[in-house]
Formats: structure tokens, sequence, C-alpha cells
């Protein structure tokens, strides 16, 4: 009896230890899967078509097509519906997206709020003026910032922030500062003296390609804006007002809200020959608990996950890769994810976005999702029916 009992209980022992160590190589291999994962699918993503060339993601376009203004009331924009099943197009008023969406579908927002990023300034030695456009917090009133003109800044140099130096009212420096570091494309990093009144000296940066004046700041932002923290606006959600917003959630569509601060790749062309060779810059992101547990359990259901705009597929997709294969975790980080054609999209289902600078990520990464050949014809389309491009001009709707 004693042996049988000790047999029992060495075997109990036996098993127990075996299942420890499953637990503890289980553990160490899902880190490892996290850890490798992101990195081998990008590798993948960027040898998937060795022959890419930047070039093939450009297109002429008619001066005249590009947005000055935005369109009253917002959505009265025009929306271009590609269908990837068919390769059709199809040619609505963004207010009737609604008819696209069915219940239980999830539309996910960026709520990220657009700061006055665009301070005026000039060098307290010589009076030189400089505009300076504000791109990430590095640390407490430490920032990486863009120069205008940035062949008149060194390491050293030491700069007054002023009201309004460009028509010569308010003279008075308000914020002093110094550059710390240089970096590539005009990028410097600045310490301020007090980076909590640059907001009240700055004005909103709009895109270079619009010249003319906005009246109304607001409609740069979304009307669901609510995290400052981005350079520019995700312009695609500029369309949606309260109204249809309202419209849609009655219709039982569940409307999620992430955050991804937009940073300085908006303004950037790419200008190597390979796509695979532009630096990405960093951009923050935000996926709460309550956002993630609902998109795995869409996902989960088999339900479409619609992203409203560019930002918002990155930052679902980054999440998705730092995540276990079964459940979308609750991300806050810096991502850099470069999506180009060869990638396999883990979240997004369908997406909203506006039509994109000839050259830019942002034009490979519908291109990704579309299909090549669908997204050429959309855009000879678009450009023949005089549709508006850009920050303030259409938008189309991918399923």
């Amino acid at each position: 009896m004693a042996f049988r009992y000790l047999e029992s209980t060495t075997r109990s022992r036996l098993l127990f230890n075996w299942a420890l160590i499953g637990y503890i190589l289980y553990g160490w291999h899902m880190k490892a899967y996290n850890i490798l994962l992101p990195i081998y699918r990008r590798k993948m993503s960027l040898s998937a078509l060795p022959s890419m060339k930047t070039s093939d993601f450009d297109y002429p376009l008619p001066p005249e097509l590009i947005a000055q203004t935005p369109i009253e009331p917002r959505d009265r924009a025009r929306l271009m519906v590609l269908k990837r099943s068919d390769s059709s197009l199809e040619h609505h008023q963004f207010y009737e997206i609604v008819d696209y969406l069915q219940r239980g579908d999830v539309l996910v927002f960026n709520n990220s709020r657009v700061i006055p990023a665009r301070l005026s300034g000039r060098k307290a030695d010589t009076g030189g003026r400089l505009e300076i456009l504000l791109l990430r917090r590095l640390s407490p009133n430490v920032w990486e910032t863009l120069v205008r003109p940035a062949k008149r800044t060194k390491i050293g140099s030491r700069l007054e922030l002023v009201s309004d130096s460009v028509t010569g009212n308010g003279r008075e420096a308000k914020v002093t500062a110094e550059v710390v570091e240089l970096r590539d494309g005009g990028r410097r990093v600045i310490r301020f003296s007090d980076e909590t009144r640059l907001l009240s000296l700055g004005k909103i940066p709009l895109p270079p390609y619009v010249h003319v004046p906005l009246e109304n700041p607001e409609r740069y932002q979304t009307v669901y804006a609510s995290e400052a923290g981005s350079v520019a606006a995700p312009t695609a959600g500029l369309h949606f007002t309260p109204e249809l917003i309202d419209k849609i959630k009655s219709r039982g569509v569940h409307c999620l809200f992430v955050t991804l601060h937009v940073g300085l790749d908006t303004f950037l062309p790419v200008r190597e020959e390979s796509p695979s060779e532009h630096p990405i810059h960093r951009e923050y992101g935000v996926v709460s608990h309550e956002t993630a547990n609902h998109l795995s359990q869409a996902r989960r259901e088999g339900r479409r996950i619609i992203c409203v705009g560019t930002t918002t597929v990155r930052l679902v997709e980054a999440a998705a890769q730092a995540s276990s294969p079964l459940e979308l975790r609750a991300f806050e980080g810096w991502i850099s994810l470069f999506i180009l054609p060869g990638y396999q999209f883990q979240m997004a289902s369908a997406f909203i976005t506006n039509f994109h600078l000839p050259r830019s990520t942002l034009l490979m990464l519908v291109t990704a999702f579309a299909g090549k050949d669908l997204i050429n014809k959309a855009y000879r389309e678009a450009i023949a029916r005089q549709y508006r491009f850009y920050s303030f001009g259409d938008a189309m709707l991918i399923v």
C-alpha cells in the first residue's frame, strides 16, 4: 500500500513538473512570438514584391483638383465605393455611406486632435525669421520639430517665439528655446523654456498644398476629436457630422475610438527608388482595453471592422501584430508600421479614406488593401469625374 502511494505521488509530481515545464516553455514561446512575429511580417511584406518601385505609385493630377477649402456641410462630399469582389465602382454622396453599413459592423475612428503646432520665431542673435512645426514631444519641454529655413539653425542656436512674427505684431518674446540636436530633413530637437505656452502661440498647421486660409480652424478637426497631439488631421473623418454618426448608430453599427497622433509622414513623399528603403517616422497610438475586447469579439464573430482612415488601419494592425493570434490586446506606444502591397491584413475588413498624394505611403497602403488595378482604375475615374483630392477632398469606401 505504501509503495502504491509512493508510486502515485511520484507520478503526480512528475506530471506536475512536466506541466510546469510546459507552461514555462509556452510563456517563453509566446514572448518570442510577440517579439519576432512583427519583425517577420515586416520583412515578408517588404520582400513580397521585390520589383516594386516608388514610381509605380505615381500619377498625374491636375492642380485644380486639389481641394483648397472644405465642403459644407461636411457629409456632402462625394463618395466613391470600391468593391473588391468584382472591381466595380459606384458614385454617391458621403451621407449615403449608411446604405453600405449593416447591423453588427464596427466602425473605428481616430479621435486625435490637431494641435496649434505652427509657431513663428526668430533667432535671438540676428532676428532672422523662422517657422517651427512641432512634430512630437520627446520629454518635458523637449520636442522634435521641423524648422524652415533649417540652414539658419545649428546646435546651440537660441530662438525666441513671438505671437505674430509674420505681420510684425507682438514682437515681445514669449518663449525662449535652444536647438540641442540636428536631424535630417530639416528636423531639429529643440528645448523650450516653457512648453505650456507653446499652444497659445501657435496656429493650426494646414498641409503645404492648401494655399487658401481656413476661416474656421475647427473645419480641420473631426467633430469627435478629443485627444490633442496631431500635427495633421485624420482627414477621412472630416466627412462625418454628429447627425450622421447618430444615424449610423441607429442602424446597429458599433462606433469605437482609438488614438493615433498623426506625424511627419503625412507631409512627406517617398523619394527613395524602392519603397522598402523609405524610413517611417514613429507615431504614438492608444487602443484601450474596452476597444481591444470589442474588436476581438467582432473578429471572432466574423463581423466587419471598418476603419475610418489610414491612421486607424495602421494602429489596429500594429496592435494586432503586438498581440497574440487569438486575442487583440490593449496597446499604448510608438508604431512605425509601413504597409505595402503583399501585407496580410489581420483586422481591417473595409475602410474609408480620401484620395492621396502620388508617391505617398498612404497611397501604397490603400493599394495594399484594394489591389493596384482597382486603385488605378478608381483614381483615373476620379480625375475624369472631377473628384476633389487630398485633405479637404472627397472620400472612398473600400469594401
